[in-house]
Order: C-alpha cells, then structure tokens, then sequence
C-alpha cells in the first residue's frame, strides 16, 4: 500500500504534517535511533495528533515549537498491547515497515484520518 497516493492524506494532511515533520525530523531521527539502540523496539512508531493521547510518550509539544501536531515516541509492541495493531496483523506490518534509518513510521490520528504513513528523512 502506497500511503503517499491516499487522496485524503495529499489534500488535507500532507501539507500541515510535512512542514512540521520538517520542523521536528532530527528530533525524531534521534529518537528512533535511541529505541532501536535501546533495544526497546526495532519498529519505532511516531504518533503525529491534534491532541494529548495516551500513545506513547510525549516527544514534541506542538504549543512549544508554534506547530499543529503533538508528537508522541511510541513502538510497534506498545501498539500490539494498545490494540491498535493485532497480534496477527505484526507480521503484515513488519513487512511493510521501510528502513527506520530513511524512513519514519508516523501514526497519524485524527477524527477524520487515522493511519500509518512513511515519511522519507530529509537528505543532510
């Protein structure tokens, strides 16, 4: 599944999560460096919300940095536990997780969309 073609993702969101993904990239670079390292998890996941939601913990307060989304570290396991991605479907998306090193893995939720979409790191 190409996320990047989703209609709803280009019109509406695509814009407001770009330009604060560029805002926040190195912060979330390192962290997912930082869990993986950690041996926490291989498959950080960075939820990108309007609001404060219990995924995860809170990396970048959007009021802070004049942003429009909060920014919460979180990982696939804590997913599984949370129910948001079954036991079963782990496999399914350990085969669709892009390179942690290039990629990041962003939960986006909000009251119209909520999905996984993988966002290139900016090139240095």
């Amino acid at each position: 599944m190409d996320y990047a073609n989703d209609p709803e993702l280009n019109g509406k969101y695509l814009g407001t999560i770009t330009k604060d993904f560029a805002t926040v990239s190195d912060t979330l670079m390192e962290a997912s460096s930082q869990i993986r390292k950690s041996d926490i998890s291989k498959y950080p996941i960075f939820v990108f919300a309007r609001q404060q939601v219990p995924l995860g913990a809170l990396l970048v307060n959007a009021d802070d940095l004049n942003l429009e989304w909060h920014v919460f570290a979180s990982y696939a396991e804590l997913f599984v536990q949370q129910g948001i991605i079954n036991a079963e479907g782990i496999p399914a998306f350990q085969q669709t997780y892009k390179d942690p090193n290039e990629y990041c893995c962003l939960f986006v939720l909000d009251e119209e969309f909520t999905n996984f979409v993988f966002v290139p790191y900016p090139e240095d």
